[in-house]
């Protein structure tokens, strides 16, 4: 019975050494002073001219929270399409509940002005 586990075990002994193996060889290898150019600035290739610290516009991070929810729900969307016909009343019912939802916070990031670009 033990020999039915000795590939796993192979395998976890080597997900435990390999990591640390290449983690020593990394730090043997790696410079140890760190170069001047590493604490500049960088973007784009170029030399960052005026003011570096800029405010980052918060309607991006909305618009992102907005499309990944619906992402999400395009994912779940799919496999019950395909399966619609063998699924039954019960799975209609629960993703219309589940767009329900989702209309219902698409309506409200919309009310609280989290789509609109100013």
């Amino acid at each position: 019975m033990l020999q039915q586990y000795a590939g796993i075990g192979a395998m976890l002994i080597i997900a435990i050494v390999f990591p640390i193996i290449v983690i020593a060889i990394s730090s043997i290898v790696r410079p140890k002073k760190a170069a001047k150019y590493k604490y500049e600035t960088y973007e784009c290739g170029l030399e960052t001219q005026g003011e570096t610290w800029v405010q980052f516009k918060t309607n991006y991070f909305m618009y992102a929270l907005v499309f990944v929810a619906f992402d999400v729900e395009t994912v779940f969307l799919y496999p019950w399409a395909v399966k619609f016909m063998s699924l039954g009343t019960f799975a209609f019912i629960e993703m219309f509940i589940f767009i329900a939802i989702l209309v219902i916070g698409f309506w409200y990031a919309w009310k609280e002005g989290a789509l609109e670009w100013n």
